[in-house]
């Protein structure tokens, strides 16, 4: 009778076990999305993205827009999420909390770079990045959201450099103020809400090519060097043939309203080696630890 008992809980046991083992492989393929316009701006173009990555790894995707960098970053480091799309910052802190891989990134002209801009209304007076430090005293400067490679971490290391900024409260700005995104920086540059601003180079040229900043009305005045294009990163357990599925699929993209979300014209690997210098510069400022 014992036997009979102990043969019967193991056969529940295994029953159990199966059914969680089901009910995991059930569960949808889940990517976070970075804002890198405002949300409302993406909801369609996700909606085909999630069908077709769906379509391409043959399981339910479900693709959700965070509010911000750091939510993306937490939400793979937590488990939540098994691929997301990272600013190339975010990228370097979240392989260095939770092993993320970058799999994937865009190109746009076939190169799978962009810059950071400075950028200020077309009517100042100031045509290069010295003008405008010459004037500094009387220059309210935006950056975008803190987490942001072109939008904070790269011009910040320039002004930096330039002996004019150290932080949001240590500067020798008039003020000092974060947008939250490239698309309210480039808005609040054009409305001369401020003097200057940081931005992002693909993004600000989709913005212009759309009407949603007016091109007529502003000016590069300060180019960086090339940085590499925003990842997108898998969880450090996925298996090699999803990995595989997940990059095929993204290759084979060619629709135009999916392209325009992120700014590019297409799709190609990408390595955790592609983002060593901006690893680099995480350190500089003390983001990262060596």
């Amino acid at each position: 009778m014992k036997k009979c008992l102990q043969i019967y809980m193991v056969v529940c046991l295994v029953f159990i076990l199966s059914a969680c083992g089901a009910a995991d492989e059930s569960e949808p393929f889940t990517i976070g999305v970075i804002p890198a316009q405002t949300e409302g701006s993406m909801e369609s173009a996700m909606e085909k993205l999630q069908t077709t990555i769906s379509e391409g790894i043959g399981k339910d995707v479900k693709v959700e827009v965070y509010p911000d960098y750091n939510g993306v970053v937490e939400a793979m480091n937590y488990n939540k999420i098994d691929m997301a799309y990272f600013g190339p910052l975010t990228y370097v802190i979240a392989h260095q909390k939770s092993g993320a891989q970058a799999i994937i990134t865009q190109v746009i002209d076939g190169k799978p770079y962009y810059h950071s801009y400075v950028i200020t209304h077309k009517d100042s007076p100031w045509n290069t990045l010295e003008d405008l430090l010459e004037a500094r005293g009387e220059i309210d400067f935006a950056f975008g959201d803190i987490n942001s490679t072109s939008g904070s971490l790269i011009p910040s290391i320039e002004l930096q450099d330039r002996g004019v900024y150290q932080s949001e409260d240590e500067h020798e700005f008039k003020s000092v103020r974060f947008t939250g995104s490239h698309d309210a920086t480039g808005l609040a540059v054009q409305n001369q809400q401020v003097s200057a601003g940081a931005i992002d180079s693909a993004i600000y040229n989709q913005l212009v090519e759309s009407g949603k900043l007016d091109g007529d009305q502003l000016k590069v005045i300060w180019t960086s060097k090339e940085l590499f294009q925003y990842p997108w990163a898998v969880h450090k357990d996925l298996d090699t043939e999803t990995i595989k599925a997940l990059q095929d699929t993204f290759l084979s993209i060619t629709d135009p309203e999916i392209l325009d979300a992120f700014g590019a014209t297409g799709f190609t690997t990408a390595t955790n080696e592609d983002y060593e210098s901006i690893k680099q510069a995480a350190i500089k400022q003390g983001i990262i630890e060596e």
